[in-house]
């Protein structure tokens, strides 16, 4: 089949349908490489009309937490004592700049999840 460049969402399920119908295709056989087109043409399509919605910084640090089993305590190193991580994952605190760049590395999130607090 010959793709181009997908404008539509008609389109852009087409083309999604299809990748998912070929995804485990072998990397020896036509079909790895219109999987390896339709992958590109979906994310240029998603990419330019697909908006993610923001994620509040406390939620995603709270969801990190909860994915590695950790409890506020394990927060201190960071945020400082037990009031104050208490105070910021309870909203009652902002983040200071130094506090998200440390539970960015720490928890391993993007820094764009912080750009609106810190």
């Amino acid at each position: 089949m010959s793709w181009n460049v997908i404008k539509t969402e008609t389109e852009y399920k087409k083309a999604l349908s299809r990748a998912m119908e070929i995804f485990q295709a072998d990397a020896d056989i036509p079909e790895s490489d219109e999987l390896e087109l339709l992958l590109v043409l979906v994310k240029d399509y998603e990419d330019k009309h697909i908006i993610m919605p923001s994620i509040d910084p406390i939620d995603a640090v709270k969801l990190k937490m909860e994915e590695r089993g950790l409890k506020a305590k394990d927060l201190e190193p960071f945020i400082g004592t037990k009031g104050h991580v208490s105070s910021i994952l309870s909203g009652r605190r902002e983040l200071t700049l130094k506090m998200a760049r440390q539970l960015k590395d720490f928890l391993e999130l993007p820094a764009d999840v912080f750009m609106h607090t810190a």
